[in-house]
This record gives structure tokens, C-alpha cells and sequence, in this order.
């Protein structure tokens, strides 16, 4: 059976996140992207085009979104998979946690 919990913002949450099989993989991929913020601070630092920076600090956001929706992909076919087998209070709540996580990543 899967143990559920409350995480530190009261919500409903399983023991074992969703993206434990591959944190390795996204612990690189926010390692990479760590490299391309403090590469955007050093072309600030060095006066370099403004048209040069935005460039770099658009590839880092699609970078972060990309991880986004990565995790975004992982809590769904995880998380949210047990928590509607489970039925409940658990399903609901997950739904609904679901659903505004894709707002705000829509919004951002």
C-alpha cells in the first residue's frame, strides 16, 4: 500500500517523489543550467551585449522549463497515477494539486 503524508505546505504527498527513479539526471540538468546563470552574471559582470545576455537568459529559462516540465511529467504518471488507484481524499487532492501546478507553469 502507498504511504501518503503531508508536505510542509499541508498538501498531500507520497513518501517517495516521483522523479526518484532519475534524480541523478535532473540534479545534472539543474547543475547545467546553475553553469548557465553564473555564465549570464559574468557576461554582466564583463559589460557584454545586452541582445548576447538575453540570449543566454532565454536559454536558461527554456532550460528550467524543460526540468519543469520533466518533474511535471514525473508527479502525474507517479504520483497522481497512485493517488486516483487510491480513491479518496488522496485523488482528489492530487487533482487538484495537479491542475494548479499547470497554471502557474502556464502563467510563467
Amino acid at each position: 500500500m502507498t504511504r501518503w503524508r503531508r508536505n510542509e505546505s499541508g498538501n498531500i504527498a507520497m513518501s517517495t517523489p516521483g522523479y526518484a527513479d532519475d534524480k541523478v539526471a535532473v540534479l545534472a540538468r539543474l547543475k547545467k543550467i546553475e553553469g548557465q546563470v553564473r555564465g549570464i552574471h559574468k557576461m554582466i559582470d564583463s559589460d557584454r551585449y545586452c541582445i548576447d545576455v538575453l540570449q543566454q537568459i532565454s536559454a536558461a529559462t527554456r532550460a528550467l522549463q524543460g526540468v519543469a516540465l520533466h518533474l511535471l511529467d514525473e508527479h502525474l504518471t507517479h504520483c497522481v497515477v497512485h493517488a486516483v488507484e487510491s480513491g479518496g481524499a488522496e485523488k482528489d487532492a492530487k487533482l487538484r494539486e495537479a491542475s494548479a501546478a499547470i497554471a502557474q507553469l502556464v502563467k510563467s
